[in-house]
């Protein structure tokens, strides 16, 4: 009997065995993942496979078309709390008593002496001067903040987030958007297609890395088929550095037969409400009211391109339907930034350039530049990873002339025309002009 029962023991316990090595190699197969995002043709619906770091929580990154591991998404944040209220009360409570004092000197010296005596008029002036001071407490809410924006995912896709309010993190109080897939704000420098700072990028494949190249040079960092962006650098030596401190000032876009300029002024002393950005469309001037949501639109255009304002000043918005969505906005360097990574930035100028976010629709696989090739499918980053500042060289490989110039080494632009002739040379009547912002910081100037 009791070798029996040992026998079933056994017998039980190879079979608990079995089913937990069954389990455990269901649970290590790869989880399917699909693009939801229909602005994504090339990668929408198409069937990948959850890396092993992350077996059975990833997502598809659809400009990228790779999955992503991603963690488990934070909570949403809490609403800024209300501004504290000041202690006004009190100043009134000790204005009152100011006034009867005056009053009981008035009396005695009339009824003494009658009419000659109109001293009581006096009196009432200092009493009236006594609520000069009050001005201080309507100043303060002059003083209250308004708070973070407020933003919300507007992809149908993502049910389970889709227009759900949120606010934007402090590192970027009125400067991010809902990542639908986490569903949690993420400043605009933050995301895959960033360009903010001493150019920090953060590429398609979603690594982060810095170039530098030259101040005062031109760089190509997107060039594809139908589509190229040069980015004007401008910048600072450094006595004890080898290389400059460089921002991005300027955009040149080619697509199509178009041209597209975006730029920074140059500006001396900052100030939120001055507008300092410029436009360019096709060698014409873009002017844009101060008024957040104010859309516009060239009049005659085979394809829909618009530019839509974020802020009353200094952010918008630029779209060319099926091709790219990039989001601009002109910021400085501030006496912090500068005193912290030891810009040496004076009074006479504060280096406005511009931040920037690229959202690609249509990338083919033979797509170059500094950010452009990071969304090819077989690209492998050359930056030196696991540093605290992996920097991409090249500066030989992507300077470009001027501007608008498609003479880069990488360069792989020929540009779309509506009879289906590709002889760009002829056609392009945009590719040989030489643009850029004046060194007055006003206007634009283009010469062949």
């Amino acid at each position: 009997m009791a070798q029996a029962m040992v026998k079933f023991c056994v017998c039980l316990l190879l079979l608990l065995a079995a089913a937990a090595v069954v389990a455990e190699g269901a649970a290590k197969k790869p989880k399917k993942v699909k693009c939801k995002d229909k602005k994504y043709p090339n990668c929408y619906h198409k069937d990948l496979y959850c890396p092993k770091s992350c077996l059975r929580t990833c997502v598809v990154n659809c400009a990228s078309c790779k999955p992503v591991c991603i963690p488990p998404p934070p909570p949403p944040p809490s609403p800024p709390p209300p501004p504290p209220k000041r202690r006004g009360s009190p100043p009134p409570l000790s204005a009152p008593t100011h006034p009867p004092p005056p009053n009981p000197r008035p009396p005695p010296p009339p009824s003494p002496s009658t009419t000659p005596l109109p001293s009581p008029p006096p009196p009432p002036p200092p009493i009236s001067t006594t609520p000069l001071p009050s001005p201080p407490p309507p100043a303060s809410p002059q003083s209250s903040s308004t708070g973070p924006k407020r933003v919300m995912c507007k992809n149908k896709h993502y049910s389970h987030c889709y227009l759900m309010e949120q606010y934007c993190p402090i590192a970027c109080p009125d400067r991010c958007e809902v990542d639908c897939v986490k569903c949690s704000p993420v400043c605009n420098c933050n995301m895959p297609g960033a360009v903010c700072q001493d150019p920090r990028f953060i590429g398609g494949d979603g690594i982060t890395f810095y170039f530098h190249g030259e101040k005062d040079r031109d760089f190509c960092i997107v060039s594809d088929s139908n589509l190229h962006i040069n980015a004007h650098f401008i910048g600072k030596r450094n006595q004890n550095m080898k290389r400059d401190f460089t921002w991005v000032q300027s955009l040149g876009i080619l697509f199509d037969t178009h041209q597209l300029f975006i730029g920074a002024k140059k500006t001396a002393t900052w100030d939120d409400r001055l507008d300092r950005l410029e436009l360019v469309f096709d060698g014409e001037p873009i002017f844009l009211p101060n008024e957040e949501g104010f859309k516009w639109q060239p009049e005659i255009s085979p394809r829909g391109v618009s530019v839509t304002m974020m802020q009353n000043t200094n952010s918008v918005e630029i779209e060319v339907e099926g091709i790219f969505k990039i989001k601009a906005s002109v910021v400085p360097i501030t006496q912090k930034e500068s005193r912290v990574h030891n810009y040496d930035i004076t009074s006479e100028d504060c280096f406005a350039h511009l931040d920037l976010n690229f959202k690609f629709y249509s990338l083919s696989n033979n797509v170059s530049g500094v950010l452009g090739q990071t969304y090819g499918s077989t690209y492998v980053s050359r930056a030196k990873l696991g540093v605290p500042m992996p920097i991409l060289g090249g500066e030989k490989e992507f300077a470009s002339s001027h501007l608008f110039a498609t003479d880069c080494a990488v360069a792989r632009f020929r540009g779309r025309f509506p009879s289906g002739d590709d002889d760009f040379s002829d056609k392009f009547e945009y590719a040989n002009l030489n643009c850029a912002g004046r060194s007055d910081g006003h206007g634009v100037v283009c010469k062949r």
